[in-house]
């Protein structure tokens, strides 16, 4: 009798998961997947789509979903949702679409702002899938070269270089000849990237799932005793290194993607992920960052759906019974409103919670509860030069460079972000070094003999704060001096890994935590959102930190749901996109991408019977 009772629940409950999961049809398809068009390269056709402007009778009517802000998470919210039937628009407080992987053009020479290189996008990878689906087939990548990285520390006669190459098992490979005495903590640590990529998905679920059946396998061990990743995602980066080597030069390339944390604040996991991101190639857009927008907009476009710039969100609506309806957007002195029955933020938690809903629900319990969540992160600053010469003149390669003056990160860290504004510039401990123009091979078609350099490092808001309330290009003398006392001691110390561009620059801007939040609406100039300290990465905290928010209807997409990165925003887009629609996407992407290997694996089957 009990026997039977026990069969019949297990029916009912694999019939209910069944339906739970397949019951909606999938947004996403084979059949919808094309190959590429032409390259667009008439800017003014390419400006129709990511420069178009906010006006009310550009405004598709019964809207479904309003998306502010066009980031990555936001674009890939937006095209999913359209995809699912929905009628999107997105609005975009700058004049141009794209968020951090806008490009801007100046003086003949096209800058990325945000997107360097990205990993996982090799045939029949799932975030290529998830591409390839958002943009229907229309994104193109480059592979680069196997040699990616290259890590620089100390200077002068004191400097060490280890390269880092990609590879299944070259990225290993590689780094053992250069730490043949450290076998073992590197096998060990590639381990841990193994594991933190194959299950980082279950953390990736509780987002998903119900709170509290997530809570209870966290708090009952359950989920500990399913897989790691809950432990390791919760484990300063610093303190796991620390038992695997001694050796100080190796603790930092376990660590050398510096986004804000230094690896004693830090997760372990989400800094492995960071590296294994890269194991089966590092690539880079064809036609340059800004083919992302330009082509998931088109995707939006192609549903009913459209994306505005020029068109900064002001409020949320939210009506008496705490649901939000639209928003207020800023059209010369007047406030429009827009409505629709969703809302999705991809501006940040912050600037979500307290700059876009009324005072009275700010204060709220479970608004404040999330805030409490998270922690401002770093700002960014950046230079952006340009040069009169190819690549091949100037020396200059398509491999990053990550450079460090000292081996001892959490110090070198601790101690730039505990100096002076004045002490600042000239105790810079970092910086990283990319050449867009050498990655894309369609630069030279676009802007032939010319070259261009992005140089980043990590900065406080506080050394900028005295002027939040200039304008841009505006910010006066005092301004001007300070920022470009922190460029020429970057740009002088990148001259010393490519000598060939010092006399040959022609053009220089430099980026400020206040440049990035006037154009990238970056809280305190936080390019990576909110800060992605260890305790953000706690299994509990990532369970309680949903797309879903304490105001019905609206939701959170982009770097805030889940991690950095345009890999993270797109995840967090498709985490949103899932949450809005009830319906977990990720399941039809991972049915996709079993057909297509099947597809691949017969392709290869007909081709070893020819060869026969």
């Amino acid at each position: 009798m009990w026997l039977l009772i026990l069969l019949v629940w297990l029916v009912i409950w694999a019939g209910g998961t069944y339906w739970y999961l397949f019951r909606k049809p999938s947004p996403f398809s084979l059949e919808s997947v094309r190959p590429p068009g032409p390259r667009e390269f008439d800017q003014k056709k390419r400006d129709k789509v990511i420069k178009q402007g906010f006006s009310v009778d550009k405004v598709p009517q019964n809207l479904d979903v309003i998306v502010i802000g066009s980031g990555i998470g936001g674009l890939t919210a937006g095209a999913t949702l359209a995809k699912a039937g929905k009628k999107v628009l997105v609005l975009e407080q700058h004049d141009q679409a794209g968020g951090c992987c806008h490009t801007y053009i100046e003086k003949g020479f096209e800058f990325d702002v945000g997107l360097h290189y990205i990993g996982q996008v090799h045939e029949n990878g799932l975030l290529r899938i998830a591409f390839d689906q958002i943009t229907e087939g229309q994104l193109e990548f480059q592979e680069l070269e196997p040699h990616f990285d290259t890590i620089q520390i100390g200077l002068g006669d004191q400097k060490r270089e280890y390269t880092i190459f990609s590879g299944k098992h070259e990225m290993k490979a590689h780094l053992m000849k250069q730490f043949p005495n450290e076998t073992e903590a590197i096998e060990t640590f590639f381990k841990i990237m193994k594991v933190s990529a194959k299950k980082t998905h279950y953390l990736a679920s509780m987002k998903l799932i119900p709170q509290w059946v997530c809570l209870f396998l966290l708090k009952s061990g359950i989920a500990d005793l399913v897989s790691p990743v809950f432990r390791l995602s919760g484990t300063p980066a610093t303190d796991f290194i620390n038992t695997l080597t001694k050796n100080k030069d190796l603790q930092l390339v376990f660590s050398y993607f510096f986004y804000g944390v230094p690896p004693k604040e830090s997760s372990v996991l989400i800094n492995a992920l960071l590296i294994h991101h890269y194991k089966r190639g590092a690539y880079y857009p064809k036609g340059g960052a800004s083919e992302i927008a330009f082509h998931i907009i088109q995707t939006i476009q192609k549903y009913g759906g459209n994306c505005l710039v020029r068109a900064p969100v002001s409020q949320i609506l939210v009506d008496e019974k705490g649901s939000a309806y639209g928003v207020k957007v800023k059209k010369g002195q007047e406030e429009v409103e827009v409505h629709a029955p969703v809302v999705v933020s991809n501006c940040g938690v912050f600037t979500t919670f307290q700059k876009l809903l009324t005072p009275e629900i700010q204060v709220k319990h479970d608004i404040q509860e999330r805030l409490n969540m998270m922690k401002h992160g770093r700002g960014s600053f950046l230079i952006f030069s340009g040069f009169d010469g190819t690549a091949e003149e100037l020396g200059l390669v398509s491999t990053n460079f990550w450079v460090f003056k000292d081996n001892d990160m959490d110090k070198s860290m601790e101690d730039f972000f505990a100096m002076s504004k004045e002490e600042a510039p000239d105790n810079i401990p970092m910086m990283f070094i990319t050449v867009p123009s050498a990655k894309d091979p369609e630069a030279k078609i676009r802007h032939p003999g010319k070259s261009c350099m992005t140089i980043l490092t990590m900065v406080k808001y506080e050394w900028f704060e005295e002027w939040k309330n200039t304008t841009v290009r505006k910010r006066g003398d005092e301004y001007y001096n300070y920022k470009m006392r922190f460029a020429k001691n970057l740009f002088d110390w990148a001259c010393t890994v490519f000598p060939k561009i010092k006399d040959k620059i022609v053009f220089q801007d430099v980026a400020t935590p206040l440049t990035n939040m006037h154009y990238l609406g970056a809280q305190r100039g936080a390019m990576y959102s909110a800060e992605h300290n260890v305790e953000r990465f706690y299994a509990e905290t990532v369970a309680r930190n949903r797309c879903s928010t304490p105001v019905k209807n609206l939701y959170i997409s982009g770097q805030d749901v889940f991690s950095c990165g345009i890999a993270g925003a797109l995840h967090g887009g498709l985490l949103c996109a899932s949450t809005v629609l009830d319906h977990i996407v990720y399941i039809n992407l991972l049915l996709l991408k079993k057909k297509l290997k099947r597809k691949k694996a017969r392709e290869l089957a007909q081709l070893d019977k020819k060869k026969l």
